[in-house]
This record gives structure tokens, sequence and C-alpha cells, in this order.
């Protein structure tokens, strides 16, 4: 395995708040307005943390009229793997851009 993308990896997976938007996402697409929610933090803290899995290439996003929804890559390294089956599920909102 790379070690710059192992590096990137765990520094992504070392945080709370990312584990938390992991577990939801372990249910599939989620958008980020639902994250705002479930944090409890503002708009771009929640940016900030999407923005570090995306660039360690755990997580992939795709714009939905004016919002970014979120969801795991397929094929996740041995490392993330393990991580996202320690994790439970969390359920987030429904966000009402869903219907757009």
């Amino acid at each position: 395995m790379d070690l710059h993308l192992m590096e990137r990896q765990l520094k992504a997976l070392s945080d709370a708040n990312r584990l938390i938007l992991l577990s939801c996402l372990k249910l599939g697409e989620v958008c980020v307005c639902d994250f705002v929610e479930v944090l409890r933090i503002t708009q771009p803290a929640v940016s900030q943390h999407l923005k570090k899995l995306e660039e360690a290439g755990i997580i992939t996003s795709r714009k939905l009229g004016t919002w970014k929804h979120y969801r795991l890559v397929d094929n996740q390294t041995p490392i993330v793997q393990a991580v996202l089956e320690e994790l439970e599920e969390r359920v987030t909102g429904n966000c009402s851009a869903d219907t757009i």
C-alpha cells in the first residue's frame, strides 16, 4: 500500500466527527445538509471534514441541485474497511433536497 495514501487515510479516520460521518454513510448516500443536523456544527465545518475524507479517497460526492451528496467509495483499502466494520450505522434525517 502507498504510504502517503495510508497516512492521509489514517489522519482522516482520526477525528470523531469524521467517524460519525462515515457511520451515516454506511447506509448509503447522504446530503451535506443532513450532516449539519447530525454533527450540530456549521455547514463550512462539515464541508472541511468531508473534504478530508474525500482527499483520502474514502468518500466521493455528486452535486444534486444546490446540494452535494456523499457516499462511500466502492473499493476501500483494508485499513478503512476494518474501521467501517467497527462503526455502527447511524440514520440521518431526510433532506428536502432529495426531492429536487
